[in-house]
């Protein structure tokens, strides 16, 4: 709450926020400790894939990087290309690519 406050340009103090939020019953941070990163993962499986660059290197000593998304919830991996030179262009190309593919696919975007 502080922070948004803070970005709204209300300036107040932590302890004043804490105070408030006592006095009306509410935890400042409810349930802060319940929920884990891998908690999230798992409830955002369906919508939240991975993209990184495999970095293989070839018989002729070339590095190559080879665009690949796994989607977590049925751990299909797709590759969406490979190059000796990545650059933010060919990502957002691969990715317009992979939302047209899932469209195609009748897949819903998200």
């Amino acid at each position: 709450m502080h922070g948004e406050l803070a970005t709204l340009g209300i300036k107040v103090a932590p302890s004043t926020v804490w105070e408030i939020l006592r006095q009306a019953g509410l935890d400042p941070a409810p349930e802060r400790a319940s929920s884990t990163w891998a908690d999230f993962l798992r409830s955002q499986a369906d919508a939240l894939p991975a993209c990184d660059f495999i970095e293989p290197v070839t018989l002729s000593g070339q590095r190559q990087y080879i665009l690949a998304v796994i989607e977590h919830a049925t751990r299909r991996v797709r590759v969406l290309g490979t190059t000796a030179h990545p650059s933010a262009n060919l990502v957002i190309k691969a990715m317009k690519n992979l939302m047209m593919d899932l469209e195609d696919a009748r897949r819903s975007r998200r």
